[in-house]
């Protein structure tokens, strides 16, 4: 394991990343390429709505003409990739078996040594925004070896 990813997850060689978690409306499992074609829908029909999120405003995700299914794929297969990697984790936001929308915890970019965390669900599913945000605020307080203070999740 690199020094980069001891640093992102402390206690990287004990700590079990969880592949779930139950909240309020929803549930949380890894991203991967069986989600696409949900996920694709899901982020697609809610363009505008996912750029407006916080966290999202200024990014340029999603892309405002979309993007094909096997592109979606490509990008699924890297979160996996990251996941499998302890380089990134993506979650999949499910309501039963349907895509509505997604987690991300990664490195900071711009702050390393932080943990950027964002997260965005689908426009008809707006009031859940909160619920998620604060649900996962205190998953990753309570389960997640992160410091508290070097998390930075997009305020709501």
């Amino acid at each position: 394991m690199s020094d980069d990813q001891q640093l992102f997850v402390p206690g990287a060689d004990t700590f079990e990343v969880p592949l779930g978690f139950e909240g309020d409306g929803f549930r949380l499992e890894p991203l991967g390429e069986a989600h696409n074609a949900r996920d694709l829908a899901a982020w697609s029909g809610s363009i505008a709505h996912v750029r407006a999120t916080p966290g999202f405003q200024g990014r340029g995700w999603p892309p405002v003409e979309g993007m094909t299914a096997e592109a979606n794929l490509a990008d699924l297969a890297r979160h996996a990739q990251d996941f499998a990697a302890r380089k990134g984790f993506t979650y999949s936001v499910l309501e039963g078996d349907e895509v509505i929308g997604c987690l991300y915890i990664y490195p900071g970019k711009e702050a390393p040594g932080r943990v950027s965390v964002s997260s965005w669900v689908r426009a008809d599913r707006a009031p859940l925004d909160k619920v998620l945000y604060e649900a996962v605020t205190r998953w990753l307080r309570e389960v997640w070896p992160f410091d508290a203070e070097l998390v930075d999740y997009a305020a709501r």
